[in-house]
């Protein structure tokens, strides 16, 4: 079963997963019995490595990543490994993390993750090419400490905060996170230029995760919400500004009423001194109310924030625009980016150069074809519990990735990697068929 959950915060909000007391099994067998050709593209997204075991979103998982890493080593007809974004993650982190120098970080993060770099090489030893697609949790990584930490590795970020990758034999598949279509996720260097001081791109999203890992941290207690009302709705066939200033105002008052930490509305929890940042912030801060020009609008953070839509798609390099409202509605669930996949791509028309498409970011496993060849999946995540799909059984299904096998027709499977060792076939289970 499918959940429609607010993306920008459900990527954070998750419970946390404990670590392996015991050793681990150390088998490094093939994945599957090797074809003579590499012709198979191996995707995963959303592995969401942390910089601190104590609240890190994969712990429990992480063993069995370094193991499925170590196998696809051992499995001669894999030609490329793609992280497709939030491989390590900046965004989940408790509000009493301050962090002060990215490069800093980020090597923290690696460090506390030696098993998952030491795969890594392994496999770009055995001829592997592994390619790191940038996603938002990650998208202000230092790409050539990572190029040094990992040699060989291809990262791939570009635009700034944004990698679109293209492989195949024919340059027919076309992978890249997807957070750009996301209003939430997408990297903004644009609203709160005036006041932060040179490179900025974090969107509200980051903020909604900093606050969502704390709430998660505590064990998700329940307060009565410090937030404003706004109890008219702008008529949106009159003030269609406004009425996307509403939308978003609702956004976030659902969330916040909902993850309550029992602070004060005007409470400076918000300590960043990372993205052009140097200061303290509030929910005041950040929150849409009615003012007294009868405009809503936040004070400081991302004010106006439905006015940049347009100027942010452009510069995160998006081809067919989407307007606010489809963008903020989007985030609700799979439909939507899939909808994008479509829209960027062409993927199910005959004539598209691109027939296979392929992102992360919702944390939802997704197939859909659209006849022979062409297909768009989502590959899901690894975190320890993905409460953003459950199985008809109510568990969480995680540890998924995707296989392409490219040729002059794709074929594509989906896999959960299971911890016994065995893969799982569930594309029967996820398969749309696009009409």
């Amino acid at each position: 079963m499918k959940q429609n959950i607010f993306t920008a915060i459900a990527l954070a909000v998750v419970m946390l997963g404990g670590c392996a007391t015991k050793p681990f099994r150390t088998a490094t067998t093939p994945l599957w019995d090797a074809s003579p050709t590499r012709d198979k593209i191996v995707v995963c997204s959303d592995i969401h490595i942390g910089v601190e075991d104590a609240y890190a979103e994969n712990v429990a998982n992480r063993p069995y990543f370094v193991e499925f890493v170590n196998r696809l080593a051992e499995t001669t007809d894999v030609r490329e490994l793609v992280l497709n974004g939030d491989f390590l993650d900046e965004w989940y982190l408790p509000l009493s993390y301050v962090e002060t120098d990215r490069t800093a970080f980020y090597q923290k993060n690696l460090d506390n993750n030696p098993t998952v770099i030491k795969a890594l090489k392994n496999a770009i030893a055995s001829g592997i090419k592994v390619v790191y697609i940038v996603g938002n949790h990650d998208m202000s990584i230092k790409q050539q400490m990572i190029e040094q930490a990992i040699p060989g590795i291809i990262v791939v970020n570009q635009p700034l905060g944004v990698g679109l990758y293209r492989t195949g034999d024919r340059g027919e598949i076309a992978l890249e996170h997807g957070h750009r279509y996301d209003v939430y996720s997408a990297p903004d260097t644009i609203t709160n230029a005036a006041i932060t001081t040179g490179e900025t791109m974090l969107p509200p999203g980051y903020w909604y995760a900093r606050y969502a890992a704390d709430w998660v941290i505590a064990g998700k207690p329940s307060f009565p919400p410090d937030i404003p009302a706004i109890t008219t709705v702008p008529d949106k066939t009159k003030d269609r500004d406004q009425y996307y200033a509403y939308a978003y105002y609702r956004t976030l008052a659902v969330e916040f009423t909902r993850i309550t930490l029992g602070n004060a509305f005007s409470d400076k929890i918000f300590d960043i001194q990372v993205d052009g940042y140097n200061g303290t912030y509030s929910l005041q801060d950040l929150f849409p109310v009615l003012n007294n020009d009868g405009k809503i609008t936040a004070p400081l953070l991302y004010p106006n924030y439905q006015r940049t839509w347009d100027a942010r798609q452009e510069a995160n390099g998006v081809k067919v625009k989407s307007d606010f409202g489809e963008a903020a509605l989007g985030a609700l669930g799979g439909a939507y980016f899939e909808k994008q996949a479509r829209m960027q791509y062409d993927v199910d028309k005959t004539e598209s150069p691109v027939e296979v498409v392929s992102f992360g970011h919702t944390h939802i496993p997704e197939f859909y074809s659209y006849g022979p060849g062409r297909f768009y999946i989502n590959t899901g995540t690894w975190i320890d519990h993905n409460t953003n799909y459950k199985e008809g059984d109510g568990s969480m299904l995680s540890r998924t990735f995707t296989v392409i096998t490219t040729g002059a027709q794709d074929k594509v499977d989906v896999y959960q990697y299971q911890t016994d060792g065995n893969l799982r076939d569930i594309k029967a289970m996820l398969l749309t068929d696009h009409p």
